[in-house]
């Protein structure tokens, strides 16, 4: 059976519910990142899309292979394959990469909240064929798994998140993210006083 062939094995198909693009900007000391992508998708707090030079990088991954669409599991299950990383809030993280005509189902539990974004090359994602290109945030509405088809000449290479809300309130200031405001500024104060969990803060510098 071929993936295009390939049929679902949920019943409520999501759909894209918004779509917006993750425009490169500086940061630091001449990194250039696309920052602030995704704001406060309950579990998750950020994304950032950023590049390492060999021979930096992370550990591999399990990965699977099959009838033209590999998945990379970082977090959760796919294509019989599960991640040895335990998260204390439930989630999912595949980098998933279609050749060119392939077609993947994933399914995603009812529960979760669910994002895309699109490293390399364009596809159809979700119940209406939504087409979307490369840095392009996908949010998707409810159901119980995710449709999505390379209908290009050339792969397509996304990450699919997914993740059980945590319904907890959410403070941001900078890289600071607390639960309320006063546990904001009080850790606020400890970084500047190098206490609570800072104390080496004033040796820290970028390499």
């Amino acid at each position: 059976m071929s993936a295009y062939n390939q049929s679902p094995g949920f019943n409520r198909p999501r759909l894209v519910t918004k779509e917006f693009l993750a425009t490169p900007q500086s940061e630091g000391d001449g990194a250039v990142v696309r920052s602030n992508m995704l704001k406060f998708l309950d579990p998750f707090l950020m994304l950032y899309d950023f590049s390492v030079t060999p021979p930096g990088g992370f550990p591999d991954h399990p990965h699977r292979e099959k009838d033209g669409v590999e998945a990379r599991v970082i977090a959760g299950e796919s294509m019989g394959v599960k991640s040895p990383v335990y998260t204390r809030t439930p989630i999912m993280y595949l980098d998933f990469t279609l050749k060119p005509r392939a077609q993947v189902h994933q399914s995603i539990p009812e529960s979760w909240s669910a994002f895309v974004y699109i490293i390399e090359g364009e596809g159809a994602f979700g119940l209406l064929n939504s087409q979307a290109t490369a840095h392009h945030v996908l949010v998707l509405g409810s159901g119980d798994g995710l449709s999505l088809w390379n209908r290009s000449s050339k792969p397509l290479r996304f990450i699919l998140a997914a993740g059980q809300p945590i319904n907890e309130p959410v403070v941001q200031h900078g890289p600071f993210v607390m639960n309320t405001q006063a546990e904001i500024e009080q850790t606020i104060e400890d970084y500047r006083n190098c206490k609570n969990g800072f104390e080496m803060a004033k040796y820290w510098r970028s390499q």
